[in-house]
């Protein structure tokens, strides 16, 4: 009879490898989804289903890998072998994971026109990121700032449209960048009542008030305006009737 000494090895290097890797992913979900990804913008920029993915690949196949080459019967040298390739390959899908992350991060929530869309680091062409206006030529690295795009001029109009039709959307364009603020009432224009959102989505009632009671303010002092994402995912945003400012968010589609 085969004695199950072997199978304990395995199954204690399986689980301790495993301890460790969720304690790494641990760290990087903070890192992501609370520093790069705040919410909402772990689900409107998918930055939640993007580390989910790399971190649940990277935390089941090291110990897996573990589990299969763990050998007691193996030299100490082979086994030191063994454990720097897997968790040199461990790390290298995690550098890769959280390298991804990172060029896809949200970097703004600009207003454009008559929506607010959501810009990632990928989407801004590097070269023309020197044309911003002074002090907004940067892409952060904590969750995206608010910016509004000045009005087009002129030709531009048709230029900027022929550019987003080739895939850079207008709220991508650097060069049409103002602090929010400074198109607080083209804001405040564009934006609806949000007295109105529980008439438009009865099913979700209960959804708006817990935004609303969120936001700090009364029904009849907020408006609202759609936040577009990737892919197309459109929330909505609530804004203070006066001033703008951006208060919650609450998961309607609003458009």
């Amino acid at each position: 009879m085969k004695s199950p000494q072997p199978w304990r090895a395995r199954l204690r290097a399986f689980l301790v490898h495993l301890c460790l890797s969720l304690a790494v992913a641990l760290l990087a979900a903070a890192l992501v989804l609370w520093v790069w990804y705040p919410a909402p913008f772990g689900t409107l920029s998918g930055g939640r289903e993007l580390f989910l993915l790399v971190a649940g690949v990277d935390v089941v196949v090291g110990p897996l890998l573990t589990l299969v080459v763990c050998n007691p019967a193996k030299s100490w040298r082979e086994k030191l072998l063994d454990f720097s390739l897997i968790g040199t390959l461990q790390m290298a899908a995690l550098v890769y994971g959280l390298a991804t992350a990172w060029q896809a991060r949200p970097v703004h929530a600009v207003f454009e026109y008559d929506r607010v869309r959501v810009v990632h680091a990928n989407d801004v062409v590097p070269e023309m990121l020197a044309r911003a206006p002074a002090g907004l030529a940067t892409l952060p690295a904590t969750g995206p700032t608010w910016l509004a795009l000045r009005p087009l001029q002129g030709s531009e109009m048709a230029d900027y449209t022929l550019q987003a039709l080739g895939g850079i959307a207008l709220a991508a364009q650097p060069q049409l960048w103002q602090p929010w603020a400074a198109q607080r009432t083209a804001i405040l224009a564009a934006a609806r009542p949000a007295t109105e959102l529980p008439q438009r989505f009865v099913p979700e009632t209960a959804a708006i008030e817990r935004a609303i009671g969120q936001s700090g303010r009364a029904a009849d002092a907020l408006r609202y305006l759609p936040i577009q994402g990737r892919r197309g995912l459109a929330w909505t945003v609530l804004l203070d009737a006066q001033t703008a400012a951006p208060l919650a968010f609450v998961a309607i589609d609003s458009f």
